[in-house]
Protein backbone atom coordinates (compact mmCIF):
# COMPACT_ATOMS: atom_id res chain seq x y z
CA UNK A 1 0.00 0.00 0.00
CA UNK A 2 2.94 2.50 0.53
CA UNK A 3 3.73 1.68 -2.97
CA UNK A 4 0.37 2.93 -4.32
CA UNK A 5 0.90 5.91 -2.18
CA UNK A 6 4.18 7.24 -3.20
CA UNK A 7 2.51 6.56 -6.76
CA UNK A 8 0.03 8.92 -5.92
CA UNK A 9 1.75 11.41 -4.84
CA UNK A 10 4.32 11.01 -7.48
CA UNK A 11 2.02 13.98 -9.84
CA UNK A 12 -0.72 15.36 -10.43
CA UNK A 13 -1.86 12.71 -13.37
CA UNK A 14 -0.62 9.57 -11.16
CA UNK A 15 -2.94 11.15 -8.41
CA UNK A 16 -5.68 11.82 -10.90
CA UNK A 17 -5.56 8.04 -12.07
CA UNK A 18 -6.32 6.48 -8.93
CA UNK A 19 -8.80 8.25 -7.92
CA UNK A 20 -10.44 8.05 -11.12
CA UNK A 21 -10.61 4.13 -11.76
CA UNK A 22 -10.84 3.17 -8.25
CA UNK A 23 -13.86 5.62 -8.29
CA UNK A 24 -15.47 3.35 -10.96
CA UNK A 25 -14.12 -0.47 -9.99
CA UNK A 26 -17.40 -2.38 -7.74
CA UNK A 27 -16.27 -1.87 -4.12
CA UNK A 28 -12.94 0.45 -4.44
CA UNK A 29 -14.73 4.07 -3.63
CA UNK A 30 -13.26 3.96 -1.13
CA UNK A 31 -9.61 3.70 -2.27
CA UNK A 32 -10.45 6.79 -4.13
CA UNK A 33 -11.84 8.66 -1.56
CA UNK A 34 -8.54 7.98 0.37
CA UNK A 35 -6.52 8.87 -2.90
CA UNK A 36 -8.16 12.08 -3.44
CA UNK A 37 -7.99 12.85 1.22
CA UNK A 38 -4.06 12.10 0.86
CA UNK A 39 -3.67 15.00 -1.98
CA UNK A 40 -5.69 17.21 0.13
CA UNK A 41 -3.85 16.44 3.62
CA UNK A 42 -0.08 17.04 2.27
CA UNK A 43 -0.75 20.10 -0.83
CA UNK A 44 -4.09 21.55 0.29
CA UNK A 45 -7.29 22.11 -1.20
CA UNK A 46 -5.45 24.47 -4.06
CA UNK A 47 -3.08 22.15 -5.15
CA UNK A 48 -6.06 18.75 -4.71
CA UNK A 49 -8.78 20.65 -6.41
CA UNK A 50 -7.91 19.38 -10.17
CA UNK A 51 -7.39 15.84 -8.66
CA UNK A 52 -10.37 16.04 -6.47
CA UNK A 53 -12.57 17.36 -9.72
CA UNK A 54 -11.65 14.70 -11.80
CA UNK A 55 -12.69 12.67 -8.74
CA UNK A 56 -15.97 13.77 -8.50
CA UNK A 57 -17.07 13.76 -12.00
CA UNK A 58 -17.45 9.75 -11.80
CA UNK A 59 -19.16 9.93 -8.09
CA UNK A 60 -21.51 12.08 -9.86
CA UNK A 61 -22.34 10.00 -12.86
CA UNK A 62 -23.06 7.07 -10.71
CA UNK A 63 -25.22 9.17 -8.85
CA UNK A 64 -27.30 9.92 -12.10
CA UNK A 65 -27.30 5.78 -12.42
CA UNK A 66 -28.85 5.56 -8.79
CA UNK A 67 -25.55 4.70 -6.85
CA UNK A 68 -24.76 7.62 -4.70
CA UNK A 69 -22.38 6.11 -2.12
CA UNK A 70 -19.19 6.89 -4.46
CA UNK A 71 -19.97 10.74 -3.88
CA UNK A 72 -21.45 10.38 -0.90
CA UNK A 73 -18.30 8.64 0.93
CA UNK A 74 -15.65 10.99 -1.28
CA UNK A 75 -17.40 14.72 0.09
CA UNK A 76 -17.78 12.71 3.48
CA UNK A 77 -14.02 11.76 3.70
CA UNK A 78 -12.73 15.32 2.13
CA UNK A 79 -14.52 17.20 4.93
CA UNK A 80 -13.45 14.59 7.57
CA UNK A 81 -9.73 15.68 6.11
CA UNK A 82 -10.26 19.10 6.41
CA UNK A 83 -10.96 18.81 9.96
CA UNK A 84 -7.72 16.95 10.51
CA UNK A 85 -5.72 19.14 8.06
CA UNK A 86 -6.39 22.33 9.99
CA UNK A 87 -5.35 20.58 13.60
CA UNK A 88 -8.26 19.08 15.04
CA UNK A 89 -7.65 15.87 16.87
CA UNK A 90 -8.71 12.64 15.45
CA UNK A 91 -11.50 12.64 18.90
CA UNK A 92 -13.48 15.43 17.07
CA UNK A 93 -13.33 14.30 13.96
CA UNK A 94 -14.76 10.87 14.97
CA UNK A 95 -17.47 12.60 16.88
CA UNK A 96 -17.87 15.15 13.72
CA UNK A 97 -18.50 11.90 11.80
CA UNK A 98 -21.86 11.36 13.54
CA UNK A 99 -23.37 14.34 11.84
CA UNK A 100 -21.87 12.32 8.50
CA UNK A 101 -23.64 9.41 9.35
CA UNK A 102 -26.87 11.98 10.29
CA UNK A 103 -26.37 13.51 6.50
CA UNK A 104 -25.90 10.22 4.95
CA UNK A 105 -29.07 8.88 6.49
CA UNK A 106 -31.35 11.80 5.19
CA UNK A 107 -29.58 11.64 1.41
CA UNK A 108 -30.33 7.98 1.01
CA UNK A 109 -33.93 7.84 2.37
CA UNK A 110 -34.71 10.61 -0.01
CA UNK A 111 -32.94 8.96 -3.24
CA UNK A 112 -33.15 5.23 -2.23
CA UNK A 113 -36.56 5.21 -0.85
CA UNK A 114 -38.26 3.13 -3.29
CA UNK A 115 -35.08 1.04 -3.37
CA UNK A 116 -35.28 0.63 0.80
CA UNK A 117 -39.14 -0.28 0.44
CA UNK A 118 -38.66 -3.27 -1.47
CA UNK A 119 -36.25 -4.40 0.38
CA UNK A 120 -38.48 -3.68 3.51
CA UNK A 121 -41.48 -6.10 2.11
CA UNK A 122 -38.96 -8.61 1.18
CA UNK A 123 -37.54 -8.69 4.80
CA UNK A 124 -40.52 -8.26 6.58
CA UNK A 125 -41.96 -11.72 5.07
CA UNK A 126 -38.63 -13.52 5.52
CA UNK A 127 -38.61 -12.55 9.24
CA UNK A 128 -39.59 -15.12 11.37
CA UNK A 129 -43.05 -14.97 13.66
CA UNK A 130 -43.99 -15.36 16.79
CA UNK A 131 -47.66 -15.86 17.48
CA UNK A 132 -48.63 -14.85 14.21
CA UNK A 133 -46.60 -11.41 14.58
CA UNK A 134 -43.18 -10.56 12.76
CA UNK A 135 -40.27 -10.39 15.16
CA UNK A 136 -39.43 -6.64 13.96
CA UNK A 137 -42.39 -4.38 13.31
CA UNK A 138 -42.89 -3.53 10.09
CA UNK A 139 -42.38 0.06 10.32
CA UNK A 140 -39.09 -0.33 11.67
CA UNK A 141 -37.40 -2.13 9.10
CA UNK A 142 -37.50 0.64 6.38
CA UNK A 143 -35.15 2.43 9.33
CA UNK A 144 -33.01 0.06 9.92
CA UNK A 145 -32.48 -0.45 6.29
CA UNK A 146 -31.41 3.28 6.18
CA UNK A 147 -29.46 3.42 9.36
CA UNK A 148 -27.41 0.53 8.57
CA UNK A 149 -26.64 1.79 5.18
CA UNK A 150 -26.01 5.32 6.42
CA UNK A 151 -23.46 3.60 9.44
CA UNK A 152 -21.75 1.83 7.02
CA UNK A 153 -20.88 4.69 4.37
CA UNK A 154 -19.89 6.61 7.67
CA UNK A 155 -17.59 3.86 8.29
CA UNK A 156 -16.12 3.89 4.92
CA UNK A 157 -16.06 7.63 5.11
CA UNK A 158 -13.43 7.21 8.48
CA UNK A 159 -11.68 4.62 7.27
CA UNK A 160 -10.64 6.23 3.78
CA UNK A 161 -9.33 9.20 5.74
CA UNK A 162 -7.21 6.23 8.50
CA UNK A 163 -5.93 5.64 5.28
CA UNK A 164 -5.15 8.52 3.60
CA UNK A 165 -3.33 9.41 7.09
CA UNK A 166 -1.75 5.87 7.59
CA UNK A 167 -0.05 6.84 3.84
CA UNK A 168 1.05 10.11 4.36
CA UNK A 169 2.80 9.22 7.62
CA UNK A 170 4.62 6.29 5.73
CA UNK A 171 5.76 8.34 3.40
CA UNK A 172 6.46 11.71 5.22
CA UNK A 173 6.49 11.11 9.26
CA UNK A 174 6.40 6.75 9.87
CA UNK A 175 4.81 5.84 13.27
CA UNK A 176 3.07 9.30 12.98
CA UNK A 177 -0.54 7.82 12.37
CA UNK A 178 -0.02 5.14 15.13
CA UNK A 179 0.66 7.34 17.66
CA UNK A 180 -2.63 9.51 16.52
CA UNK A 181 -4.74 6.44 16.74
CA UNK A 182 -3.33 5.12 19.50
CA UNK A 183 -4.20 8.44 21.54
CA UNK A 184 -7.66 8.34 20.93
CA UNK A 185 -9.58 8.18 24.06
CA UNK A 186 -12.87 10.02 24.29
CA UNK A 187 -13.67 12.45 27.07
CA UNK A 188 -16.00 12.25 29.74
CA UNK A 189 -18.74 14.16 28.53
CA UNK A 190 -19.29 13.84 24.90
CA UNK A 191 -19.24 10.09 25.56
CA UNK A 192 -21.99 10.22 27.91
CA UNK A 193 -23.72 11.67 25.11
CA UNK A 194 -23.16 9.56 23.05
CA UNK A 195 -24.33 6.83 25.41
CA UNK A 196 -27.83 9.12 25.78
CA UNK A 197 -28.02 9.25 22.50
CA UNK A 198 -27.70 5.26 21.68
CA UNK A 199 -29.99 4.73 25.33
CA UNK A 200 -32.95 6.98 24.12
CA UNK A 201 -32.47 7.64 20.35
CA UNK A 202 -34.66 4.38 19.40
CA UNK A 203 -36.97 5.51 21.82
CA UNK A 204 -37.51 9.14 20.46
CA UNK A 205 -38.53 8.05 16.95
CA UNK A 206 -37.59 6.04 14.38
CA UNK A 207 -35.95 8.57 12.51
CA UNK A 208 -33.36 8.74 15.08
CA UNK A 209 -32.01 5.02 14.86
CA UNK A 210 -29.48 6.41 12.60
CA UNK A 211 -28.16 9.03 15.62
CA UNK A 212 -28.38 5.76 17.76
CA UNK A 213 -26.21 3.85 15.37
CA UNK A 214 -23.78 6.60 14.29
CA UNK A 215 -22.86 7.45 18.26
CA UNK A 216 -21.98 3.66 19.02
CA UNK A 217 -19.78 3.51 15.39
CA UNK A 218 -17.79 6.12 17.53
CA UNK A 219 -17.55 4.11 20.76
CA UNK A 220 -16.16 1.13 18.43
CA UNK A 221 -13.72 3.05 16.88
CA UNK A 222 -12.51 4.65 20.56
CA UNK A 223 -12.28 0.77 21.36
CA UNK A 224 -10.18 0.07 18.65
CA UNK A 225 -7.72 2.36 19.35
CA UNK A 226 -7.37 1.38 23.13
CA UNK A 227 -6.72 -1.79 22.24
CA UNK A 228 -3.77 -0.59 19.55
CA UNK A 229 -2.60 1.53 22.44
CA UNK A 230 -2.73 -1.33 25.07
CA UNK A 231 -0.67 -3.62 22.34
CA UNK A 232 1.59 -0.95 21.78
CA UNK A 233 2.00 0.12 25.23
CA UNK A 234 2.91 -3.70 26.69
CA UNK A 235 4.73 -4.71 23.79
CA UNK A 236 2.90 -7.30 23.19
CA UNK A 237 2.79 -9.06 19.44
CA UNK A 238 1.27 -8.05 16.40
CA UNK A 239 -0.73 -11.00 16.05
CA UNK A 240 -3.16 -10.56 18.62
CA UNK A 241 -4.73 -7.20 16.24
CA UNK A 242 -4.63 -9.35 13.21
CA UNK A 243 -6.52 -12.40 15.03
CA UNK A 244 -8.68 -9.20 16.42
CA UNK A 245 -9.87 -7.79 12.77
CA UNK A 246 -9.78 -11.43 11.35
CA UNK A 247 -12.94 -12.80 13.78
CA UNK A 248 -14.47 -9.14 14.63
CA UNK A 249 -16.64 -9.84 11.13
CA UNK A 250 -17.29 -13.23 12.23
CA UNK A 251 -18.85 -12.85 15.89
CA UNK A 252 -19.66 -9.08 15.21
CA UNK A 253 -23.00 -9.64 17.06
CA UNK A 254 -21.12 -10.35 20.34
CA UNK A 255 -18.06 -8.56 19.99
CA UNK A 256 -19.76 -5.07 18.93
CA UNK A 257 -21.15 -4.32 22.62
CA UNK A 258 -18.24 -5.49 24.25
CA UNK A 259 -16.52 -3.11 22.68
CA UNK A 260 -18.84 -0.38 23.20
CA UNK A 261 -18.59 -1.26 26.62
CA UNK A 262 -14.80 -1.10 26.74
CA UNK A 263 -14.63 2.08 25.25
CA UNK A 264 -17.17 3.65 27.78
CA UNK A 265 -15.24 2.24 30.67
CA UNK A 266 -12.24 3.39 29.61
CA UNK A 267 -13.25 6.89 29.34
CA UNK A 268 -14.33 6.48 32.70
CA UNK A 269 -11.11 4.64 34.17
CA UNK A 270 -8.14 5.12 31.41
CA UNK A 271 -6.95 1.81 30.68
CA UNK A 272 -3.88 3.21 29.47
CA UNK A 273 -2.85 5.57 32.42
CA UNK A 274 -1.13 8.67 32.38
CA UNK A 275 1.69 7.88 30.45
CA UNK A 276 4.60 10.31 29.47
CA UNK A 277 3.81 10.75 25.80
CA UNK A 278 6.08 9.06 23.23
CA UNK A 279 9.02 10.79 21.33
CA UNK A 280 9.09 12.20 18.21
CA UNK A 281 6.74 14.32 16.46
CA UNK A 282 2.92 13.07 17.06
CA UNK A 283 1.66 14.49 13.98
CA UNK A 284 1.14 12.47 11.27
CA UNK A 285 1.31 15.06 8.62
CA UNK A 286 4.99 15.04 8.27
CA UNK A 287 4.91 18.72 7.89
CA UNK A 288 6.30 19.86 11.14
Amino acid sequence: MRSLASYIMRGRMQAILVVVISAVLPLLFWLSAAAGSLVFLRRGFKDASSVIVWGLLPAVAMWVFGEPSVLLVMVGTLGLAALLRAGHSWNRVLLSSIVLGLFYGLILDVVLRDTFEVLGKVLEKALPQIEGKPVLPGELIGPLLVASSAVMLQLFSVVALMLARYWQAALYNPGGFGREFREVRLPLVPMLVLVSLMVLGPFIGPQFIVLASASSLVLLLAALALIHGLVAQKRLAGFWLVGLYVTLPLIMQLVYPLLVVLAIVDSLIDFRGRKSPEKGDDSANGEG
